[in-house]
């Protein structure tokens, strides 16, 4: 009988081959298969009292991963939504291993077969116009680290750009000429260009003249070190300067990613169409910008005034959408 192969080989390969040469992912994608694969190992060799470098591709079982999803709730206390998570690398893992392992093909096929838990979408939080305008009357003016903080926090806020892709931003990505955009590079390696506002062009300008950039590979925001700001770096700015606005009534915490949400939301409340708005935060499907449109306080409040029927009568709008044909198949477009 043939000795079951060593796990070792296959995890490096899966990695470096696959993860890395043929899916192309970036480094922030790798280190969340990185995290739910070192997770499972641990769990997979304490479960059979062994150690890691140890184990063979047969001790990944159907078993052992339902164990593990079980611990993730029940022991880890992860939310629904990492488990999915996890539970959608595991899907990835196994169709690897049975590619390479003939005798993981019935194992894959069984983990493939796991659902994902239904959970309630996190709810989405941002700041309200006059937040943003309190927020920017209050940054510094003056300071070694007031124009580009003030340059980073305006910048999340007109593009709705991602922490990471803010991270990766290079000189070459602007264009602040005569026509301001910047090119973001975001998941799944996808490339998508971003408008910039006058304003916002401008203390870009005025960042880069302060600091030259020795290349167009130089990052734009940069930590004391000269080095690119990190996600970590980004947070701890936002932090600082916006942390105040954290309410507690609705567990609204500031982060960059708010700036993200707070991005759509204005955009959506100026009338923006909702196919433009998933063109500039990157999104790729539809469904995910949608729920902007579910939570937006004032254009609830704005679509009440539009059907409240007139002093004058009790009755139906007398102007209905669906006068005619035209009228109606845009109200519908519209849903």
């Amino acid at each position: 009988m043939t000795a079951a192969r060593s796990l070792g080989p296959l995890i490096q390969s899966f990695f470096v081959d696959h993860l890395v040469t043929v899916k192309g992912l970036r480094p922030s994608s790798v280190r969340s298969y990185r995290d739910t694969v070192r997770l499972l190992l641990c769990f997979v060799a304490k479960d059979k009292g062994t150690k890691i470098t140890k184990l063979t591709v047969t001790d990944l079982s159907f078993e052992r991963v339902l164990g593990f999803l079980s611990h993730l709730e029940k022991e880890r206390h992860n939310h629904i939504r990492t488990r999915n998570q996890r539970l959608a690398a595991l899907h990835t893992l196994f169709d690897y291993l049975a590619s390479r392992e003939p005798e993981m093909l019935g194992v894959g096929q069984r983990v493939a077969a796991i659902p994902v838990k239904r959970s309630a979408p996190a709810e989405t939080h941002f700041l309200e116009r006059d937040e943003v305008e309190a927020l920017w009357k209050q940054l510094p003016r003056t300071g070694r680290w007031a124009l580009r903080d003030r340059a980073l926090l305006l910048f999340l806020y007109n593009t709705g750009a991602r922490v990471q892709e803010v991270a990766d931003l290079r000189v070459g990505n602007l264009e602040l000429g005569e026509l301001t955009l910047v090119r973001l590079h975001g998941k799944g390696d996808k490339w998508r260009t971003c408008p910039l506002w006058r304003q916002t062009a401008a203390l870009m300008t005025e960042l880069l003249r302060s600091n030259p950039p020795a290349t167009a590979d130089a990052p734009v925001f940069t930590s004391a070190s000269g080095e690119a700001l990190t996600r970590s770096g980004i947070y701890k700015i936002v932090r600082r300067h916006a942390g105040h606005l954290d309410d507690a009534r609705t567990n609204r915490r500031v982060s960059p990613h708010i700036f993200r949400h707070t991005a759509a939301m204005h955009l959506l409340e100026a009338g923006v169409e909702v196919n433009v708005i998933r063109g500039w935060l990157g999104h790729v499907d539809l469904t995910t910008t949608n729920r902007y449109a579910e939570i937006t306080t004032k254009a609830k409040i704005e679509a009440l005034r539009n059907t409240e029927p007139p002093s004058t009568s009790v009755g139906l709008r007398p102007h209905p959408v669906w006068r005619s044909d035209e009228s109606l198949l845009n109200w519908l477009s519209s849903l």
